[in-house]
């Protein structure tokens, strides 16, 4: 019996696919938990095709995992922007003690930004704090679990690169992709340059495609210069280059720019920050 997707529509024409025996009343097929591309009437029947279905399987389970990496994250997180002015909104941050100060309110309340925000502290030696790589990546692994996307990020710089932790390449990939599939514009571009070095053209240029559309002019070069030495269509890059141009389109609100001339913006940003300090 070869693997191959049982056709859904009709009950009638659900088969094992070791033993051909129809589902029923009484013979309760189950799809393979990994790829669902074939079902069995039991274990004893599943065991028997493995060596059969293994090759398919693994196979189908890597398609829906790159439905998945390649199908999420086309946008970046509405938290990134301000509801009023809609440009970005960084952490809050003075310099010296001051900036600490501000952040410890919110470290008491566990935002994850702000755990993430002193992790990249602790790992820049910045605010007069000493490089202290493993604390920065355990304030990260916190923030990650608490939600924060640039944390995975973090996370996936740390073990990809091997500073002073013990170096993980899969690991970090990772971290990226959890990112990514977030709409994290630099875990993806990440993805992509790796990709790249790999010779993985077709899947580098997949990422720098989703990046390019979300805005990142880095990622449009990085199409463009795949273009330019084959390893890209003309379509790709022309498809990178539309994404692109209306992504900057998108961010050029009448409002937006309104802000910009009168300063108003960083004034509506002081006030967001107060409030989100408080």
């Amino acid at each position: 019996m070869s693997c191959v997707p049982v056709d859904r529509e009709s009950e009638t024409d659900e088969v094992c696919a070791n033993c051909g025996k129809h589902g029923s009343d009484t013979v309760k097929l189950k799809n393979c938990t990994a790829c669902r591309l074939v079902k069995y009437c039991g274990v004893d029947c599943q065991r028997a095709h493995r060596k059969q279905h293994k090759k398919a399987c693994k196979q189908r389970v890597a398609e829906l995992k790159d439905e998945q990496l390649y199908g999420q994250g086309h946008e970046r997180p509405e938290w990134q922007f301000c509801p009023i002015c809609t440009l970005p909104i960084p952490l809050p941050i003075n310099n010296g003690a001051d900036g600490l100060a501000m952040v410890q309110t919110r470290l008491e309340k566990k935002d994850p930004e702000a755990i993430n925000f002193l992790g990249a502290e602790y790992y820049y030696a910045s605010l007069g704090m000493r490089k202290d790589i493993r604390k920065a990546v355990e304030l990260w692994s916190e923030a990650a679990k608490l939600g924060s996307i640039e944390a995975l990020c973090h996370l996936g710089v740390a073990y990809y690169e091997g500073e002073e932790v013990q170096q993980d390449k899969a690991k970090g990939v990772e971290f990226f992709k959890r990112a990514a599939m977030q709409g994290h514009i630099e875990s993806r571009v990440k993805l992509g340059t790796i990709e790249g070095k790999k010779g993985n053209h077709e899947r580098a240029a997949k990422h720098f495609q989703i990046s390019a559309k979300m805005g990142d002019e880095r990622s449009l070069e990085n199409i463009k210069r795949a273009y330019m030495a084959g390893f890209a269509t003309k379509e790709q890059y022309g498809q990178a280059l539309k994404g692109y141009q209306e992504a900057l389109e998108e961010m050029k609100s009448h409002d937006r720019d309104e802000a910009k001339k009168l300063g108003s913006a960083m004034k509506v940003y002081d006030k967001t920050a107060s409030k989100m300090i408080a």
